[in-house]
């Protein structure tokens, strides 16, 4: 499999090596260059988001205070530092758009011409594939682990959640699963690039579910294996997302009219659940902290 991977790499390569280039120096000066642009945009966002810092720390402490905790202070500065490290985080949110394009036009170079208008498609996924992992950390994942974590496994201890060790909890959630949620962006540019398809990703589909278990493993903040399969099966729903892409990439046109239609038909159903998920929301992550505390009981 890896042999096979690296061969197609290599091909991809060798298949770009006849596109118009530039010499090294223009690349360092265009790297430059974009990371200038990058650093003001994000600057710029670092200070809109600096501007509302209050309410950014309200949501982002707020999974603690619906369990009665809140955060505390060790050290005179650690206010400070919790204001700075939350404008910095969401200042790159709100910054990531002209960021991404910023990346896009770095590597467009390398890229034919008939490539290069999936670029707003590129923005707007990767954003809100983004965005949608870090609102299922943040609406199901964050909650469910201080409840289990916090009122289950230290109900008997005296509990006092410095603001370091929060904020560095609640940021591995957030942009742990955020980055889980770019699985089908992955998939694309390996695609593109000739080095995955399709029929390859189905063939190896059992080392994938394997990798996807160990990593969720890994980020699931409880020990419980319920809370791994929670973790584990989105990414097993945007691998066979980044399957269907795969495909697309390599249809033919009719193809990809048809296979077009059904996205626009899944998108919208998509878009229907998630109104009717805002506009009265689920707690089913209460049942699943009920069952684990029974399972847990009887055990």
């Amino acid at each position: 499999m890896a042999e096979d991977v690296l061969d197609r790499a290599r091909n991809a390569v060798k298949d770009r090596a006849d596109l118009p280039g530039m010499s090294l120096m223009q690349h360092l000066e265009e790297l430059r260059n974009r990371i200038l642009w990058a650093l003001a945009y994000l600057l710029v966002g670092v200070i809109i988001a600096y501007c509302f810092h209050n309410r950014i720390i309200d949501f982002l402490q707020k999974p603690l205070l619906d369990i009665g905790q809140q955060m505390t202070m060790t050290h005179p500065t650690d206010a400070l530092n919790l204001q700075i490290k939350a404008s910095i985080v969401v200042g790159a949110i709100l910054a990531s758009p002209f960021i991404l394009y910023q990346i896009w036009l770095f590597i467009s170079p390398g890229m034919y011409a008939h490539e290069k208008k999936y670029v707003w498609p590129f923005m707007f996924t990767t954003i809100g594939l983004f965005l949608a992992g870090a609102w299922f950390g943040y609406r199901w994942v964050l909650p469910g682990a201080m409840k289990v974590l916090i009122l289950e496994m230290g109900h008997n201890l005296n509990h006092m959640i410095t603001i370091e060790d929060y904020t560095g909890f609640f940021l591995a959630v957030i942009l742990g699963l955020g980055a889980t949620f770019e699985m089908p962006i992955l998939i694309f540019f390996l695609s593109l690039f000739g080095i995955v398809n399709a029929q390859f990703l189905l063939k190896h589909f059992r080392y994938a579910v394997l990798a996807i278990f160990l990593i969720a493993a890994i980020i699931c903040p409880t020990p419980d294996p319920i809370g791994m399969c929670l973790f584990a099966t989105p990414m097993l729903v945007l691998y066979f997302l980044g399957v269907f892409v795969a495909y697309f990439v390599h249809a033919d046109t009719d193809a990809r009219a048809r296979w077009r239609m059904i996205g626009w038909a899944i998108l919208a159903v998509a878009a229907i659940a998630a109104a009717l998920w805002f506009v009265k929301p689920l707690h089913a992550h209460d049942a699943i902290i009920h069952f684990i505390q029974h399972t847990s009981r009887k055990r």
